[in-house]
């Protein structure tokens, strides 16, 4: 018998006779090995930005400038990440989905791997800067090219009443890769000396990438490379299409998505990288110690994740995403308070900076999926989260400790209202697109 399902979302049946094999909740696990795999690489870089690149890459600057020309080089592969997406679409027309995959996790593990290969300025001077600089341009160009649709199949095939669990349930990867990428460092810095640290212990996690990245490529292959999979991008329209005729047609849509989110992808290396880099500064708390209540924190992300899953189907995508901004714009007005307020205000800081985050950011994803015409959605949707983490998350630790250090902590609020602000303006003045989406 051939089972039909009542809800327009719904996985379309098999033209043999039975259903598709493919279902939201595969689709999911697929988002979420993906973001895990692809993270965990970014966090492992993000953390050694603080620890370690500012010591064995800037040695002739003070720790303070230093770490900010670390963070400038942190924000390379943001600025990589749309130009490798536009890239490996086109590697895609020529060579189908799973060659674009294979190469484009490839190359991010390769990159991340590379890393632990580099030598430092004491060995080779300033072309071991430079060095730094191209590994981190090729972890975000290949980060573009990882975009396999899985994201937007999930948010257009989720049943109707619970798109936001579903939605969810693919942002489980992100803190999962910071607690993995954390712990890592934490073990390092409390079981090894600082002098091996510095030799070689901060090379591992970077090796470790490589090894995650491997097991990921066959977990997503195993999905991607499936006729079913086939048929249904097809059936949903999900190829990449042209660039300029998107940015022509509906590159509105494009900024839109990505504003819409600001809010959370400015709290996010708010309370990741910059907590880790300013106490380190400017605290006499050990590098374990903070790192661990980051961990703590990101625990408490995941439960927020979870629960903004819940929240958006009861309440909808919009007023939920607005409602967070609101809680982000007040959270920001005790930054302050908090980072003076000793061990136990920064604490907070990083604890209730996590749990924001994880309800903001578990609906960041597919915000305006469905507002996009169906042959832009594949493109659209990967170009409006590359947009996102460029004009959110890319300069945010550099902008939040260079004025922190020079005007103090209270320039960091007026930095976090501002993502806050353009996130609501861009909910208010778009209504109608959003009553589309939900």
């Amino acid at each position: 018998m051939t089972t039909t399902r009542t809800h327009s979302d719904a996985v379309p049946a098999d033209t043999s006779g039975h259903q598709a094999p493919i279902t939201p909740g595969e689709i999911a696990v697929g988002v979420s090995i993906g973001r895990a795999s692809e993270y965990f690489d970014f966090f492992v870089y993000a953390i050694a930005s603080v620890l370690v690149f500012p010591a064995l890459f800037f040695p002739f600057e003070t720790q303070l400038v230093g770490t900010l020309y670390s963070f400038v080089i942190f924000s390379f592969a943001f600025i990589a990440r749309p130009f490798g997406t536009v890239m490996f679409m086109k590697l895609q027309e020529r060579f189908g989905r799973e060659a674009k995959l294979t190469l484009a996790l490839f190359a991010l593990g390769t990159t991340t791997a590379g890393i632990a290969f580099l030598p430092t300025y004491d060995d080779i001077g300033a072309y071991a800067i430079v060095l730094l600089a191209l590994f981190r341009l090729g972890q975000g160009f290949a980060l573009g090219g990882a975009w396999d649709g899985l994201p937007s199949l999930l948010a257009l095939n989720a049943p109707a009443n619970r798109k936001g669990w579903y939605a969810m349930v693919g942002q489980l990867g992100t803190p999962v890769g910071f607690i993995v990428a954390a712990s890592l460092f934490a073990y390092m810095l409390a079981n090894v000396s600082e002098k091996d640290f510095f030799e070689w212990a901060w090379r591992y996690p970077f090796f470790v990438a490589f090894a995650i990245n491997v097991v990921a490529l066959f977990a997503r292959l195993r999905l991607v490379a499936t006729d079913d999979y086939a048929k249904l991008l097809d059936q949903r329209e999900l190829q990449p299409s042209s660039v300029s005729k998107l940015a022509k047609g509906q590159g509105r849509v494009v900024l839109i998505g990505a504003l819409a989110t600001l809010a959370s992808y400015a709290l996010f290396h708010l309370v990741t990288v910059f907590p880790l880099s300013w106490l380190s500064l400017y605290s006499d708390r050990t590098i374990t110690d903070i790192l661990m209540v980051e961990i703590v924190g990101a625990f408490f992300a995941l439960g927020g994740v979870v629960l903004s899953g819940i929240l958006a189907d009861r309440i909808g995508r919009r007023t939920m995403l607005g409602s967070l901004a609101a809680l982000i714009a007040v959270f920001s007005l005790f930054i302050p308070a908090f980072l003076g307020g000793g061990e136990l205000g920064e604490n907070l800081f990083i604890i209730i900076g996590f749990i924001l985050l994880g309800l903001s950011y578990g609906q960041a994803s597919g915000a305006v999926t469905a507002n996009f015409e169906a042959r832009f959605r594949y493109t659209g949707a990967a170009l409006t989260a590359d947009m996102a983490w460029l004009l959110g998350a890319a300069f945010a630790p550099l902008v939040a400790l260079g004025l922190s250090a020079h005007f103090g902590v209270t320039s960091v609020t007026l930095y976090l209202l501002s993502g806050a602000a353009s996130t609501l303006a861009v909910l208010w003045f778009n209504k109608a697109s959003y009553a589309r989406d939900q």
